[in-house]
């Protein structure tokens, strides 16, 4: 009897550790289990190189949502359509400008977004008119290779 009660006070022990790593590594992995309390925007880059789902869009360096997905659109010229979850406390005018940036020289990609002035504001399903894309080192590279040997 006693040496019963010892296993399930283990097992119980070994469950709550369980649920609890679990928790943890869904918090720290910035992973929404129910859905969360988001709106969704899109915005057509010409170029998203480096820029992977999941990727933070921030405001003056303030994490405000995350990349959700990222596919080709052949309907506006071949451009990448970039769907972004922002956070539901923070409202963007319809005039704000999102640019691809990288963390340092070598570091991740992500969303920058720069407020506007207009007095409209984007809802769910909006969608950014102004971008910027990614800056392409190696064509630059390659160009000032190429423009000095000419």
């Amino acid at each position: 009897m006693k040496r019963a009660s010892l296993e399930i006070t283990v097992g119980i022990f070994v469950l709550v550790g369980i649920v609890c790593l679990g928790y943890l590594s869904i918090k720290l992995g910035k992973m929404e289990m129910l859905g969360g309390d988001f709106y969704k925007v899109t915005a057509n880059f010409s170029n998203v190189s480096g820029l992977r789902e999941g990727a933070s869009v921030e405001i003056a360096g303030v994490d405000v949502g995350r990349v959700d997905r990222i596919v080709l659109d052949s309907k506006a010229g071949y451009t990448a359509r970039v769907t972004l979850r922002i956070n539901s406390g923070i409202e963007l005018q319809d005039d704000v400008i999102a640019s691809v940036r990288t963390r340092g020289i070598i570091g991740d990609k992500y969303i920058q977004l720069q407020p506007g002035a207009s007095d409209k504001l984007l809802h769910n399903g909006g969608r950014i008119r102004d971008t910027e894309s990614a800056i392409d080192f190696e064509s630059l590279i390659s160009k000032y290779i190429q423009g000095s040997v000419n």
